[in-house]
């Protein structure tokens, strides 16, 4: 499982111009779910991004959780992360898990961070989303389940 988690001021998503979810301060969470993910990964993913401290303190420095600022996390299904772009000029997915089991996973995740305590919005599975964030710093992080943390 790969994420990008932008810390935001603001984050909202819209189908077919219809906005579907939304925080204020907290987490935007692009979520890719590879072939060979499991719950476990979803798991680890969860607790790490309820638990990082990449928000301010009150002398501007990282040592803030979402949970220590009541942050919310916005989840939005991203298939692309795991696009391979390493060869020719079209990205590859078939590292990409079959739609059915990615949509599971995801669904999976976004539950185990609300079980974590958070407000958790999400997108739409498969849907064209328009996604809308003030990114705050810019902070940017990348998290992969595969990767040991």
């Amino acid at each position: 499982m790969r994420a990008v988690l932008q810390r935001v001021t603001r984050a909202s998503v819209d189908v077919d111009g219809r906005r579907v979810g939304e925080i204020g301060k907290g987490w935007l969470v692009l979520l890719g779910v590879a072939k060979g993910d499991v719950e476990a990964d979803a798991e680890r993913l969860a607790e790490k991004v309820v638990n990082l401290r990449a928000f301010e303190d009150d002398q501007e420095k990282m040592n803030l959780s979402a949970t220590d600022i009541g942050g919310g996390v916005l989840v939005v299904s991203q298939f692309t992360l795991l696009g391979d772009c390493r060869t020719g000029r079209r990205p590859s997915f078939i590292e990409a898990a079959d739609p059915a089991e990615a949509e599971r996973l995801y669904l999976y995740f976004a539950d185990r961070v609300r079980a974590l305590g958070l407000e958790v919005a999400t997108g739409q599975f498969r849907a064209m989303m328009k996604v809308e964030l003030v990114n705050d710093g810019p902070v940017t992080l990348l998290l992969d389940s595969r990767k040991v943390f």
